[in-house]
């Protein structure tokens, strides 16, 4: 690949004069506080950190890397789990935390402008009490929309609702050049190229949103919520598959296994039976009527699939302990092992028995706990492999397992990533679920907003690709070298 050109002090300099001396960071000290996101697996210190307050001060930082063919890596919270915004060495690491504004709230509309720093729990309170935005990570309440963006985001109530990628209606973006265009708006789907989905879920590697215009709905009249245990993830899994397979469509269908019921329980202590074998929450909303009579239809498929404890959440502050419980899952792994690695896999709904018993298996043949929660009603894992880092050979263990559950997804029919992105994690195995067509087609993309390759390199695709000489700095749009000039 072309060697990119390193920070000099002439850079450092002209990003003071942008962004201010005290947000450019340079010191060893100060760049270590981004050195990973929530993957702890991998680390790597910035030459240079800068912490842009506008938009302005976005397109100003990357001009100035772009003339001095710097590569730069957008961060958002850093609460992202596959290494897509792990800082390069040689490169500048643009900080968006500080871009927090709520920009525009028009309701009439259902519509939402936010910029990138904004969290994700943030902007429902933005719009509440009538409102919310329904994409909802474990991480809502730290996660930036910015990052949710880039790695199209879901959650918990996307099986009814969907993902982040259903709810961006504009971008306002800083392509790697330097220019700013936007695509989209508040008004719904432009007509042309949906060049909003290809950047939505892109990682950071087509440009920055520095403004995102988001849809929001109303609040459901009614939500019910319950928790069902049973005795196996089979169990559970196929009360799921029936839950779907009556015409239900809750908004949520969440699973734990017994070794995470067993961790959020001493975290949260919402006096869930430890030593059962799985939970399955599910939440229904809507109208009044129509929940009362699919609540007692789900509450009868748990029973028929094996639940002989099904708790019913009899209020707001019991719907919101069942929830904090669930979203307790990571953190509370804590509890159970020093450190873990966390994957993201998706398989068919009906194949969920099958994968369990075969992760199971793995577990035990590698020698280490696998902690299962996941989105049950669409199939996105969040197997939780558990190790201890002091013990020499362990992560290197937990990591090849990682890996070997993945290989289980694909060889399931599913896919190596639900939400949580390729970045740098998952590079290896791109070449797995994909073609080289494919990839090719992927790079194509990526070469007509960024041709030189400066916005973060190294992610998702799994070997160097150039996207041919431009020499000296952009001579055109790259949209124009594209072909998708007429678009703007």
């Amino acid at each position: 690949m072309r060697p990119f050109n390193v920070p000099d002090d002439a850079l450092v300099d002209r990003l003071r004069a942008v962004v201010g001396p005290d947000q450019v960071l340079t010191h060893p000290h100060q760049l270590r506080t981004y050195e990973s996101d929530g993957l702890l697996q991998y680390r790597q210190v910035p030459a240079v950190a800068v912490l842009p307050g506008t938009g302005a001060q976005v397109q100003a930082v990357v001009a100035a890397c772009a003339e001095a063919g710097v590569p730069w890596v957008a961060r958002g919270a850093g609460s992202g789990l596959s290494g897509g915004a792990l800082p390069r060495g040689d490169g500048v690491l643009i900080v968006l935390s500080r871009l927090t504004r709520v920009l525009e709230v028009d309701l009439d509309n259902g519509r939402v402008c936010v910029e990138p720093g904004v969290t994700n729990a943030a902007v429902s309170a933005a719009v509440a009490p009538h409102y919310f935005y329904p994409p909802d990570p474990s991480s809502q309440v730290v996660c930036s929309i910015g990052g949710n963006v880039a790695e199209n985001s879901g959650g918990a109530h996307c099986f009814k609702y969907g993902f982040t990628t259903n709810y961006v209606t504009g971008l306002e973006l800083v392509l790697a050049d330097g220019e700013v265009v936007t695509l989209g708006g508040p008004e719904p789907d432009p007509a042309g190229y949906d060049l909003i989905g290809a950047f939505v879920g892109s990682e950071g590697t087509l440009g920055i949103a520095t403004r995102i215009w988001l849809r929001v709905v109303p609040v459901p009249e009614t939500v019910r919520t319950l928790v069902a245990f049973f005795d196996s993830t089979a169990q559970a899994g196929q009360a799921s598959s029936d839950i779907v397979h009556a015409g239900v469509v809750p908004a949520a269908i969440e699973m734990m296994d017994a070794v995470t019921i067993r961790a959020v329980e001493e975290m949260a202590h919402a006096g869930y039976p430890v030593g059962r074998g799985a939970a399955l929450l599910v939440e229904l909303d809507g109208a009044e009527r129509e929940c009362a009579a699919q609540f007692e239809e789900v509450v009868a498929i748990c029973a028929a699939a094996g639940s002989d404890d099904v708790r019913v959440g009899r209020d707001d502050a019991e719907r919101a302990l069942f929830w904090r419980t669930r979203k307790a899952a990571f953190p509370a792994m804590g509890r159970v092992s020093p450190n873990y690695f966390v994957q993201d896999g998706v398989i068919p709904r009906t194949r969920l028995a099958e994968v369990m018993g075969r992760i199971e298996a793995l577990s035990q043949e590698y020698g280490l706990i696998v902690a299962n929660v996941f989105h049950a009603g669409d199939g996105n894992l969040h197997p939780l492999v558990c190790y201890d880092g002091r013990v020499e050979g362990q992560a290197e263990r937990a990591e090849e397992l990682s890996g070997a559950i993945l290989a289980v997804c694909l060889d399931a029919g599913g896919s190596i990533t639900g939400e949580h992105g390729v970045g740098v994690d998952k590079l290896k195995y791109m070449p797995k679920m994909f073609g080289e067509g494919d990839l090719e087609a992927f790079q194509r993309l990526r070469c007509a907003f960024d041709p030189v390759g400066l916005a973060n390199p190294g992610k998702v695709m799994p070997t160097p690709r150039l996207c041919g000489e431009v020499p000296g700095p952009y001579k055109r749009h790259p949209l124009e070298i594209a072909g998708l000039a007429e678009r703007f």
